[in-house]
């Protein structure tokens, strides 16, 4: 079984068909690429495979469990993550802190228990603590776990930002444009980073990005969206050579 199955997905934001029929298939522990120009509806279809927004046709699987229109919430309980094109951390909050947030899908105490300090608070937040510190480490972030999110080196809060998603222990994780605004040593290094997540985590990773060096680099198989419908799928060579694919991104 398909890890992620979407059939027929659509949306229109007023007399505008946003997305139209998207259908894709992605496989336990595969990276897979969602690429086309920009305005073509990639982000789309991330808000509606998280629950930005709700689909007005089709249907999304999740390791064949219907999430389709549920609350964005439940639908990261299910098992999906992302990260987003502009980096969203808890800008003053510490980055230890910010990988706590992500454990509290898991992790569970009463506002009660949290206000007077009782037992069971002091038992899950030192959990907590270690959990988030083992992922720091994962991602040589420890040293800087009582930095503010906001002092770190853009490439660092990149790698906070998914060792975050990592913390909700989910089976998609989906990346918006990771290399936004990275020269061509940090997109080097996330491209090590995005192969280290998928084979420590036996991660399933679906990614958009316009940067062709990194989808060539380490996407197996990709889908091209244009003018929100599929112009193409299958394995990135193939993909990238396709004339179809050429026009789309060079107008000709």
């Amino acid at each position: 079984m398909a890890l992620l199955e979407v059939k027929n997905l659509g949306i229109s934001f007023g007399g505008l068909r946003a997305v139209n029929s998207f259908d894709i298939t992605i496989e336990k522990e595969e990276l897979y690429g969602l690429i086309g120009p920009n305005g073509a509806g990639k982000t789309t279809v991330f808000n509606l495979l998280t629950g930005v927004y709700r689909p007005d046709t089709g249907k999304v699987l999740l390791d064949g469990a219907d999430i389709t229109g549920k609350k964005t919430i439940d639908i990261s309980r299910a098992g999906v993550a992302r990260t987003f094109q502009n980096i969203r951390l808890f800008r003053q909050l510490s980055v230890l802190d910010n990988v706590k947030v992500g454990l509290h899908n898991r992790h569970h105490y009463s506002t009660i228990e949290g206000i007077l300090r009782l037992p069971n608070y002091r038992k899950i937040e030192k959990e907590m603590d270690e959990q988030a510190m083992e992922l720091l480490k994962v991602f040589d972030l420890d040293q800087s776990a009582h930095v503010t999110a906001s002092n770190l080196p853009y490439g660092q809060q990149r790698r906070l930002e998914i060792a975050r998603a990592l913390a909700t222990e989910p089976k998609l994780l989906l990346l918006d444009e990771p290399a936004a605004g990275m020269n061509p040593n940090e997109t080097g290094e996330l491209m090590d980073m995005i192969r280290f997540v998928r084979e420590k985590f036996h991660m399933t990773i679906l990614l958009i990005e316009h940067d062709m060096k990194l989808v060539s680099g380490i996407c197996e198989k990709l889908t091209v969206l244009n003018f929100g419908e599929v112009l193409c799928q299958g394995t990135t060579s193939d993909v990238l050579n396709d004339p179809q694919v050429i026009t789309a991104y060079l107008g000709e």
